[in-house]
């Protein structure tokens, strides 16, 4: 069915973008190591666009507490440095603040009984919390001029709560006027009910060498039913053997290879690049501190610094930012 999707478009798009600074710890940005990295991503790879994002932890899955303030998350300040450090090298930015549960659990487990029980913690007292986190962080993203915001990323459980959602979109309209995203998890494109609150669609896109096509034919279906732009907000693989198999699985085991990573790369992008209603990509990802070039070839990780995947993204990005708008 490629093709039949009328394109709805992106302002300042394609996004050819990389996630920067994961995981946002305190005291890794506004460095000389920081400002080596951000102009290493846009030189090696020409990205366009770069996803500042951070996470504040809240204490376990069933807190109704985000204290964003608080170390580990970067300050405020490391936040608009950031931002206006991606400005200075010409990239539209996208401002992305996650929550991260201390205790290791997966963000998409946050969740809580229902109905409310007296004196157990509720839906609603999180909702209230995030709400305060986003919303802080789009003042900043207002203040700073940023292009797109994220109200959130991967939240399995919480999405089923559209009220609550198209509420905390609506406070974030209240203080930050640009396009305004929600990044859903791998497999849930076709699940989210609130996809009208937001300006933008997206996605995280860590599906398996090889279902591509299968994957992006579901997508697709959504994008034509919702009728507004799409991009996937995440998408990525490790450069480690077996990766390919399980792209979002950043605890498996294996020896570093970054062929397999590359071909993982040329096979998600030529697959998404020949659907025109996928408007681009934010890769996963790009540390704040990165290792030496010689050490590339031993490591296993996502970012694809020093190694064979990035010639592969920098072949795309520089095709396709071709006449693309000026940030």
């Amino acid at each position: 069915m490629s093709g039949q999707v009328p394109v709805v478009p992106l302002p300042g798009g394609p996004v050819l973008g990389m996630t920067w600074g994961w995981t946002g710890v305190r005291g890794t940005w506004a460095t000389p190591a920081a400002e080596r990295s951000m102009d290493a991503m846009v030189d090696s790879l020409a990205t366009t666009w770069t996803a500042v994002t951070y996470a504040a932890e809240q204490a376990t899955a069933q807190s109704t507490e985000i204290p964003f303030r608080d170390a580990p998350a970067p300050t405020d300040d490391e936040v608009r440095w950031a931002v206006r450090a991606a400005k200075a090298r010409g990239q539209r930015v996208c401002l992305k603040p996650v929550v991260n549960v201390a205790d290791g659990t997966w963000r998409a487990h946050i969740g809580f009984l229902e109905p409310d029980v007296p004196n157990e913690p509720t839906w609603s007292q999180w909702f209230a919390a995030y709400t305060r986190f986003v919303v802080h962080h789009a003042r900043i993203a207002a203040t700073e001029g940023v292009d797109m915001f994220c109200v959130g990323c991967e939240m399995v459980r919480a999405d089923a709560h559209a009220d609550h959602w198209r509420a905390v979109v609506a406070a974030v309209r209240e203080v930050y006027d640009g396009l305004i995203t929600y990044n859903c998890d791998k497999y849930q494109e076709d699940r989210l009910t609130w996809w009208d609150a937001v300006d933008v669609m997206s996605a995280s896109g860590y599906y398996p060498l090889g279902e591509w096509e299968a994957q992006l034919d579901r997508i697709e279906k959504v994008v034509a039913r919702e009728g507004k732009p799409f991009f996937f907000m995440e998408t990525g693989c490790p450069s480690r053997t077996g990766s390919a198999a399980l792209p979002n699985d950043w605890t498996l085991e294996g020896p570093p290879d970054g062929d397999e990573q590359a071909r993982w790369y040329a096979d998600m992008l030529t697959a998404s690049a020949a659907r025109p209603w996928v408007q681009g990509w934010v890769l996963w990802d790009w540390p704040a501190e990165l290792y030496a070039p010689q050490d590339a070839a031993t490591n296993d990780d996502y970012c694809p610094y020093g190694k064979p995947a990035a010639d592969v993204i920098a072949a795309t990005y520089r095709r396709l930012g071709e006449g693309a708008p000026s940030a």
